[in-house]
């Protein structure tokens, strides 16, 4: 089963889609392991892009995820990142799919609502800044037998 770190950006939090960003999600079929709506401090911005350090739209990305509350969420299932990556759409809104989040929601990648897990790899250590072993909750729902073989 894999993790997936998702983050709905100040962006999507100040136009209310948070509750829209998770149905599609649940949806989907992914369950939802850990939440918490929190304001994302300089360190922990610069440890979740240390990967850009040096770039050139990596200030702009310390200052935009720092701008406003953030909800920070971790999905499990079955090809777990693949999936949620699917949904979530291209980085560039112009280049996702109908259909995907960032299509439907975005217009520029700047602004583009959402944050998700790379690679399984990436998904673990995310999930592991953001958030406590304690913090995620292993559970059974009962409709997995009917979304997973």
């Amino acid at each position: 089963m894999e993790k997936s770190l998702v983050l709905v950006k100040p962006d999507g939090v100040q136009r209310g889609l948070v509750g829209e960003i998770i149905s599609r999600f649940e949806r989907r079929g992914l369950k939802l392991i850990a939440a918490k709506f929190v304001q994302v401090s300089v360190q922990l911005a610069q440890e979740h892009y240390a990967v850009h350090q040096g770039k050139d739209f990596y200030q702009p990305l310390i200052e935009y995820i720092t701008s406003g509350p953030v909800m920070a969420m971790a999905w499990a299932g079955p090809n777990a990142i693949a999936l949620i990556r699917q949904t979530v759409g291209a980085t560039r809104p112009n280049e996702a799919a109908p259909g995907t989040i960032r299509h439907d929601l975005a217009i520029n990648v700047r602004r583009n609502l959402i944050h998700a897990s790379d690679s399984p790899e990436n998904g673990e250590m995310e999930t592991g800044l953001w958030f406590k072993s304690e913090e995620l909750v292993s559970w059974e729902r009962d409709i997995d037998r009917w979304i997973n073989e």
